[in-house]
């Protein structure tokens, strides 16, 4: 299992466990993480799952591709460098301890 933790807006600390081969917006939606809303359900056609991803982590992920940049366009507030987009993340036993942020609004 993967340990995940997200800190919501507010500040508060979701931390959840999920399989390999799920996606991080997946995992956030099993655990109920509010701001999460996934609107097209992982098919990377929205940019409802944005999230932060924390610094010390970006460089340990696969590189956004040319359509889940587009969309981060679309994004509240996105981060050149930490803005992805949860759907486009699928999570490894390497992700081990991942932390990510969610932002104020989606959209």
């Amino acid at each position: 299992m993967i340990k995940i933790t997200f800190t919501t807006a507010d500040g508060a600390e979701i931390t959840t466990e999920a399989n390999p081969g799920l996606t991080l917006m997946e995992a956030a939606r099993d655990a109920n993480v509010p701001g999460i809303l996934a609107e097209c359900g992982g098919a990377c056609s929205c940019s409802t799952c944005h999230v932060y991803i924390d610094p010390e982590w970006v460089d340990r992920l696969p590189p956004k591709e040319e359509q889940e940049a587009d969309l981060l366009d679309f994004a509240w507030e996105a981060d050149e460098t930490r803005s992805r987009l949860s759907c486009q993340i699928t999570l490894t036993e390497e992700d081990d301890g991942l932390r990510v942020e969610v932002p104020a609004q989606q959209g």
